[in-house]
């Protein structure tokens, strides 16, 4: 029977393991390698400089618990599949900063609150605050799902390489302001962002180096790969980031 218990032990911890083997690219930059391990969803994990950034840490995706404690916890905005006070816990440490927006703040006592517009440095990381909205998607009483002001984009420097994560948010015209990004992560599912053509429309706006669609649900990324087929400006990669 003890053989049989430690059996089904070692199972549960062999498909649990297996179920934490996130796919991850590696950047070269001017001060070393950052590593970006994809999640789900919304969710992110940076590593730089043997700091540890986590983006919209989410319980349903990831057991926190079991991951690389944070030098820095960035929130994009306050719904559930953003902000989760139970894995911001887990993954925090001494010292942890977390970053978010107001509206986070008051649901989740952060470190440091920006809005769109506002920059600050943490963990030693540059980060730029970035509007983060739709216009044309709403709920049914004319309420956007994300209103304009409320949450934000993040653009993050590590060395000479800059990464845009976009939250959620349509192609808005903001973007076109948004210089030099090396990597970008813009949102792409119906009815709460963007649809394919807005994902292409918003990358010709800024042309990223390299572009991964996120948030994606059940959306087709082949839509996107033929919209971005004749352009030879931005690297389009998939990852399962549904």
């Amino acid at each position: 029977m003890k053989i049989i218990v430690t059996l089904i032990v070692l199972l549960v911890f062999t498909v649990f393991a297996q179920a934490q083997q996130f796919e991850k690219d590696v950047f070269k930059t001017s001060e070393g390698e950052l590593e970006i391990t994809f999640i789900a969803h919304g969710t992110l994990m940076m590593e730089f400089d043997g700091k540890v950034i986590h983006i919209d840490p989410v319980s349903w995706y990831a057991d926190y618990a079991t991951m690389p404690k944070a030098d820095l916890v960035l929130i994009t905005h306050e719904h559930g599949d953003h902000l989760d006070a139970k894995a911001i816990d887990a993954v925090k440490k001494e010292g942890t900063q977390v970053v978010l927006t107001k509206t986070c703040n008051e649901k989740y006592a952060g470190t440091a609150v920006l809005s769109n517009g506002e920059s600050g440095t943490f963990a030693g990381i540059k980060v730029d605050a970035v509007p983060a909205y739709n216009i044309k998607h709403e709920r049914d009483a004319g309420q956007p799902f994300h209103p304009k002001g409320v949450g934000n984009g993040y653009v993050l420097h590590f060395g000479d390489k800059k990464v845009y994560v976009a939250g959620d948010t349509e192609n808005i015209p903001e973007m076109a302001g948004l210089k030099d990004i090396d990597v970008a992560f813009l949102p792409m599912n119906l009815p709460y962002t963007m649809t394919p053509e807005m994902v292409a429309d918003a990358t010709k706006m800024f042309q990223p180096k390299v572009l991964y669609p996120y948030h994606f649900g059940e959306t087709n990324t082949d839509e996107l790969a033929e919209l971005l087929k004749n352009q030879n400006k931005t690297e389009l990669r998939i990852r399962n980031l549904k």
